[in-house]
């Protein structure tokens, strides 16, 4: 008998956030996460130290998935944002700055837990209000009839991915392509209720990212001898398909959902040929004109059906079979018994297609609502990259779609946003208290530190050294180079401010950022005209950001409330 170990008693810590271990770690993860910020953000690679696959990237995404994190608190913080992007893909290194900036903040004020969770709260309430109200200053509306808000929307993502090492050409050919494959989803005659279609990412690896395009319908990849063996079909009417789930090998371990009957002294293996014959007989009596099966299907089958003039391709994948059932009208067919009527689908056409050294047999839908994107670039690092930007790219316009409002980027809605809440907090506490038993000295400290905490997030915007300045009019983000004279006359060093909807030739006054200055009111109402003007617009997603702001102020309430951690270290 082995030897049985005593059971570790679990080892409980009090007061977490106190120790010096929570805090190093805490703060090489702000430090990792705040240099990878923006469109000049810093790349991480990551890799493992026996070998293997290295990850490049700023994005969350792929930061976080690589990260082996092992103390509670830490792990709190990274499943949090994981979730949050997991939901809206975007806005994952805002949230996991904030998060950690207000912990920090939060921290040096000496205030008991119950009153900062109360006080973030009503904050938080306060600024979800407001950047859904109808006089908000930072917040534009999307319209669907026009593209140059859409484009702003997704270049800004794209531009923000210094991983993608993308031209200023690429980003705007890039641009055009996804928001194509976006409406290409959409279908021409909706109405109410919208069911999207899907854009599906096509790897073309070590080609130029302006060969890059989008085509309507499905591409299947097969080797040019394999394409050379298909029959030409030429039908003026849809060509009736029939989509198999399983295997139609002949393999007597794998039948699907159906059952082989078998003679006593009949060879199984001839009798599952003739069933998948009969089943072959089936589908020419019923004019299918093509045949898409998951897996493998039988030589002989595949022989036969060829003599018919059906086109049978097998080994499509399990990736490919939902955006062929949504594109086909197909209902997946899983035995080898009698096929209903009703389970098959079709498809406008079918031809060849070549992109670079690849080919592929390329689907074409009745209707456009499946479109395949030919993404290109220059190595596996930077399409990596460039495959997971165009995804969440993809997943704001469907945001968006869905609540067609755009915030202000390059850090605009962030100080623009603590101005307001500086002004409010100051000239109208009650307001933001009713009937709170805290005080309007507790609320003054805490709105400077979640105010603190949201000038960091610009902050991180910066990493040449360069500064920082707001206006005091609108309350947005000025940037001023590192090798900037220290006196000068500040319109002739600035010229937009970061989200590129102002310029600085009007009558503005700066301050540096974190500068101490009296609370003022930043302007609201964007004017019409200057937002239909600005066709160079840094934008960033609402519902993303939303998300973000209360994720981050949640996960900090949730971090700076615990008083013990109890580890089983069995």
């Amino acid at each position: 008998m082995s030897r049985l170990e005593a059971k570790k008693p679990s080892l409980c810590k009090s007061e977490p956030l106190t120790t010096e271990r929570v805090r190093t770690t805490l703060s090489v993860l702000k430090r990792i996460v705040t240099s990878c910020y923006g469109p000049s953000g810093r790349l991480k690679q990551l890799h493992n130290g026996f070998g293997g696959y290295v990850c490049t990237t700023s994005q969350s995404s792929a930061l976080l998935s690589h990260l082996l994190v092992t103390h509670p608190i830490l792990k709190i913080l990274t499943t949090s944002i994981q979730n949050h992007v997991s939901s809206f893909s975007d806005c994952g290194l805002f949230t996991a700055i904030l998060c950690c900036n207000l912990i920090e903040n939060v921290q040096r004020l000496g205030l008991t837990p119950t009153t900062v969770i109360r006080l973030n709260k009503h904050l938080l309430s306060l600024c979800i209000s407001y950047l859904k109200s109808e006089t908000c200053g930072c917040r534009i509306p999307v319209d669907f009839s026009s593209t140059q808000i859409l484009l702003c929307l997704v270049r800004s993502i794209l531009t923000s991915k210094p991983a993608c090492m993308l031209t200023r050409k690429e980003t705007e050919h890039v641009s055009a392509l996804i928001l194509r494959a976006f409406l290409l989803t959409i279908p021409e005659n909706a109405e109410g209720h919208i069911i999207l279609g899907k854009s599906l990412i096509v790897p073309l690896k070590g080609q130029r990212v302006i060969d890059s395009t989008v085509l309507p319908g499905i591409l299947i990849e097969m080797s040019e001898v394999q394409l050379m063996r298909l029959l030409p079909i030429k039908k003026s009417t849809a060509l009736k398909v029939a989509l198999f789930c399983t295997t139609l090998s002949g393999d007597i371990s794998d039948t699907g959902e159906g059952t082989v009957v078998v003679s006593y002294g009949v060879s199984l293996e001839n009798a599952v040929l003739d069933q998948l014959l009969n089943l072959g007989r089936q589908l020419i009596s019923d004019h299918v004109d093509l045949v898409l099966c998951q897996k493998v299907i039988h030589p002989s089958l595949k022989q036969f059906l060829n003599m018919h003039r059906i086109i049978a391709i097998d080994r499509i994948g399990v990736t490919l079979m939902e955006p062929l059932t949504k594109m086909t009208g197909t209902q997946p067919i899983g035995s080898l018994g009698s096929i209903c009527p009703n389970s098959y689908g079709s498809v406008k056409d079918v031809c060849t297609a070549k992109f670079g050294s690849k080919h592929f047999f390329h689907l074409i839908p009745n209707e456009a609502t499946i479109c395949s994107l030919l993404l290109c670039n220059r190595n596996d690092t930077a399409w990596d990259e460039l495959k997971l930007t165009c995804q969440t790219a993809l997943h704001v316009l469907q945001l968006t779609l869905k609540e067609p409002w755009a915030l202000l980027g390059g850090g605009c809605t962030e100080t623009h946003l603590a101005a307001y809440i500086r002004h409010k907090t100051h000239n109208d506490p009650e307001s933001i208290l009713k009937d709170d038993e805290c005080t309007q000295t507790e609320l003054q400290l805490i709105a400077e530190a979640f105010c603190s905490a949201l000038e960091s997030v610009v902050g991180s915007l910066e990493h040449d050294g360069g500064e920082i300045l707001t206006d005091m009019k609108y309350g947005h983000l000025w940037s001023v180079q590192a090798d900037s004279p220290c006196v000068a006359n500040w319109p002739d060093l600035l010229s937009q401010c970061g989200c590129g909807l102002y310029n600085s030739q009007e009558e503005l006054n700066w301050s540096f950022l974190r500068s101490t200055r009296h609370p003022f009111v930043p302007q609201s109402c964007l004017p019409h005209e200057a937002v239909g003007s600005a066709s160079n617009l840094i934008l960033d997603c609402l519902t993303a950001k939303l998300s973000g702001l209360q994720v981050a102020v949640e996960t900090a309430n949730l971090i700076l409330d615990l008083s013990y951690v109890i580890e089983d270290k069995n």
